[in-house]
């Protein structure tokens, strides 16, 4: 097993909602090591979102440490927070998230251009990536040119742009029908044998199962394992 890079340690969010405070996140425990494939499982409503928003460095905890590769996440403020997501996590969404005038390989170059690589150089690390992807033959097309499951590859290609120490999926197949989502989980899977470290949110449990290893998040409160298969 690779080295920690991820850690949270007795993590609280809670909101103030019509002067009640409502606790979404009930002191989350979570150790992640380098390499790993995890599948963070729960059903809408459990609070998903919310630590994805933490993890993601997208919203800071309430109360708790979050340790991101050495660092103490909590203390920082948005500018460093900002450059964290920039660097650190790749993002793939949903709905994929594409700026629809840009080309695939634009697409894919807007985190390089945040973190300032000079654009030759970030020309040709688009290229490596939608290669990667299997799209070495779309990269002048725009997003409507492409089928969803194309969109996706797209956006994981945009995601390991930046060679984050995390790619961060937030329920990748739910825009997708099934064959395509099997294809993109089937892509997920050789990322991480290659070594790229993907913490993964779903709320459906066979998604779930193509990770090495699932939490399961229910009313706020994260436990080890899928309990149904225990």
């Amino acid at each position: 097993m690779g080295k920690e890079i991820l850690s949270m340690e007795n993590i609280i969010k809670s909101y103030q909602m019509g002067g009640e405070e409502q606790i979404v996140l009930k002191g989350i425990n979570l150790t992640i090591h380098e390499g790993e494939f995890l599948s963070i499982l729960g059903p809408s409503g459990s609070g998903k979102s919310t630590m994805m928003n933490i993890i993601g460095c997208l919203d800071t905890p309430t109360s708790g440490k979050y340790f991101l590769g050495g660092q103490n996440i909590s203390q920082l403020d948005q500018k460093q927070l900002a450059h964290i997501r920039n660097k650190d996590i790749g993002f793939v969404f949903q709905s994929f998230q594409l700026l629809p005038r840009l080309s695939a390989r634009e697409n894919v170059e807007l985190p390089l251009i945040y973190g300032r690589m000079r654009p030759a150089e970030r020309h040709k690390r688009a290229e490596e990536m939608l290669s990667r992807v299997g799209l070495e033959d779309k990269m002048g097309h725009r997003p409507n040119q492409l089928s969803g499951g194309q969109q996706q590859r797209v956006a994981i290609a945009r995601a390991l742009a930046t060679n984050p120490t995390i790619l961060l999926a937030d329920e990748p197949t739910g825009a997708l029908d099934q064959k395509t989502g099997r294809q993109v989980m089937m892509l997920f899977r050789e990322l991480n044998q290659e070594g790229n470290t993907i913490i993964m949110i779903t709320h459906d449990k066979s998604i779930a199962k193509n990770a090495s290893r699932i939490v399961r998040l229910l009313d706020g409160v994260l436990t080890e394992g899928d309990e149904d298969d225990a």
